[in-house]
């Protein structure tokens, strides 16, 4: 199993609600991680399990002083809250003075997100939201230990040029360099789309041709439907069939063509003492999207 991490570089192309609804819909145990230094947003906008609020002590902001001393990746566990639709959340920093907290732990936290696949207890995948990130954003540290850097855009010509530009970037601070297009280093840095569906196969052609003139070694990996009002029932916000949603579906997507093409390098999980996802990237009648469409928890930035 991986380290996700998503991120993206200006604007608001939705990273939390692309980082909620793959995690609704990931294929085997997962476990969303709120990383970004500015703060996270699902506690003010996602109930708990229990009905009542998610408690913003419990996360990134209680797992600064447990990583200090040394992190297990058994012990993110200890600091996560599931919400009301089943995901498992580690609920991120109330506000952005709050990251000088974390500050050298980052490497730390994603090594612990990283190894999450070895536990022999509850291994899951890690999905970190690392919402809008520059060079010096700290949250760029968890990238050497990620599988896959994914880089979200919308398709507006400036934030396309913006995600090349940060692409390549990535490539040189992670890679050493700018690489061909078929390169296989690690981590992988691909882009999603945030984009209308009848227009998402031409436009992923031509960014695609964008990336590979620039030498980033990024390739869009796919599209999320720009969709509001999946993204609102998503939040609850709005009632519906959140799995009938273009955003879910389009989500489904995602994940199935990411597992087909790597999911080889990604070992099978033990199921754990927490159970394990179903099959079809649902947690089953209480999942996250599960047959009833129920939604998993806020919509993004």
């Amino acid at each position: 199993m991986a380290l996700i991490a998503l991120a993206a570089d200006k604007g608001s192309p939705g990273v939390t609600t692309a980082a909620v609804a793959l995690s609704a819909v990931w294929p085997r145990r997962v476990l969303l991680a709120e990383t970004d230094p500015a703060g996270g947003d699902l506690v003010y906008r996602s109930a708990a399990a229990h009905g009542g609020p998610l408690n913003p002590n419990t996360g990134m902001l209680s797992i600064a002083a447990t990583a200090r001393r040394g992190l297990v990746p058994d012990q993110l566990w200890d600091h996560v809250q599931p919400l009301s639709g089943g995901l498992e959340v580690l609920v991120g920093l109330g506000m952005a003075e709050q990251a000088a907290g974390l500050a050298g732990l980052w490497p730390t936290l994603g090594r612990a997100f990283a190894h999450l696949a070895d536990s022999p207890n509850a291994p899951a995948d890690v999905i970190a939201d690392c919402g809008r990130i520059s060079g010096d954003t700290p949250a760029v540290e968890l990238f050497p230990h990620a599988a896959l850097v994914l880089l979200l855009s919308r398709t507006e010509p400036e934030a396309i040029a913006r995600v090349r530009d940060r692409a390549a970037a990535l490539s040189a601070k992670l890679h050493g360099g700018p690489r061909g297009a078929g390169s296989l280093a690690t981590p992988l840095i691909g882009v999603v789309l945030i984009a209308d569906p009848g227009d998402s196969a031409k436009l992923v052609h031509q960014v695609n041709d964008m990336l590979v003139a620039a030498q980033t070694g990024a390739r869009v990996v796919g599209t999320l439907a720009d969709d509001p009002a999946g993204a609102e029932q998503l939040a609850g916000r709005r009632r519906g069939r959140l799995d009938k949603s273009l955003l879910i579906r389009s989500a489904r997507k995602v994940t199935a063509d990411l597992y087909q093409q790597y999911g080889a390098a990604w070992s099978v999980p033990a199921e754990g003492p927490h159970g394990s996802q179903g099959p079809h990237g649902s947690q089953g009648p209480h999942g996250s999207a599960g047959p009833h469409g129920q939604p998993a928890a806020g919509a993004g930035r």
